[in-house]
């Protein structure tokens, strides 16, 4: 038997909704038709540079505090970038920002961090940005439904 490819799931959730996002993305990668992939969901405090290095694909998920991204995920990259970069080259990876501006000062953050680690985003980032509306909890669904997927698939 094959070991699963795992799928880790990094989500800042300060509050319900942001919670409500990060449990779609967790929901949509666990679609029973997706089996060869194991989801782990951390928060960015509990993940570590091992976690980062098991990974197949990883999510990433903040919210925009101040033009940039959640303290608790720069805390990650600060304690994960040095170990992880010459071991994680190339590493697939999305990201979805819950975001009350437009959220282009969070992604300008994770871009360029992701870009000096080597990692390759594999899909559109998903901006949740202005007043809460319902369909972001689909839409991150199909985020982590499509990593998944992809994952599985070998697609990268």
């Amino acid at each position: 038997m094959t070991a699963k490819k795992v799928l880790l799931i990094i989500g800042h959730v300060p509050s319900p909704n942001t919670q409500k996002l990060r449990d779609a993305v967790e929901e949509g990668a666990n679609d029973p038709e997706i089996d060869g992939v194991e989801v782990r969901a951390l928060s960015p405090f509990e993940t570590g540079p091992d976690d980062v290095k098991a990974a197949g694909a990883i999510i990433l998920g903040t919210t925009e505090n101040l033009g940039y991204m959640s303290g608790a995920l720069k805390d990650f990259f600060d304690r994960c970038y040095y170990p992880c970069i010459e071991e994680t080259e190339g590493r697939p990876f999305a990201y979805y920002i819950r975001a009350g501006l437009d959220g282009t000062g969070t992604r300008r953050a994770i871009d360029s961090i992701t870009t000096g680690l080597r990692w390759k985003c594999v899909q559109e980032p998903l901006l949740c940005k202005g007043e809460w509306c319902d369909d972001f909890v689909n839409q991150a669904r199909e985020l982590g439904m499509a990593m998944a997927a992809g994952l599985e698939a070998g697609v990268f």
